[in-house]
């Protein structure tokens, strides 16, 4: 299965689905983690009876921890990293309330503005989700040079918040 997503907006996400970056090797690995509990707010709509993570969900927690390594691995030089592409897409098991995702991403291939990444969602060794993904890196100011400014400050505002997921020793 390919999907394609056409980005005609440079809104990011609101709200996080990763809790904490475990290991970040620039150029190379990322391995963060998402503790489900019955607090997201999502869960109630989605299944009441039967609380699980939903699948696009797992996507997205998946696009976000490769975007912080290619983030980190560019040294922050674009302030949009967007899913391009999800290629392969499989599911396994459901990721239930208290349980906790095991999100890893391995940069395969950088071509241009694209970078295309192995990933894959496990629960304690168990598969829930692999993905091929390419993401585009790009700045506001590429289209838009008033846009430099934007791309500053957004940019800021993530070297800021990735101290909040990963705490280097």
């Amino acid at each position: 299965m390919v999907l394609v997503f056409l980005e005609n907006t440079h809104r990011s996400m609101h709200f996080s689905l990763i809790d904490q970056i475990e290991t970040l090797v620039p150029g190379s690995k990322i391995v963060a983690t998402k503790s489900l509990s019955l607090a997201e707010e999502y869960l109630q709509d989605h299944f009441p009876n039967f609380p699980v993570m939903p699948g696009v969900l797992m996507l997205e927690a998946l696009t976000q921890s490769s975007a912080w390594l290619i983030r980190v691995t560019d040294d922050f030089a674009h302030s949009m990293v967007l899913l391009q592409e999800a290629r392969n897409v499989k599911y396994g098991r459901f990721v239930q309330p208290g349980q906790t995702l095991t999100l890893t991403a391995t940069i395969l291939k950088v071509g241009g503005d694209l970078v295309t990444l192995k990933t894959e969602g496990t629960v304690e060794g168990q598969t829930n989700l692999k993905a091929q993904l390419v993401l585009r890196r790009f700045n506001l100011a590429d289209t838009n040079p008033n846009e430099a400014k934007t791309d500053k400050k957004i940019i800021a505002d993530l070297r800021e918040r990735l101290k909040l997921f990963y705490r280097q020793t």
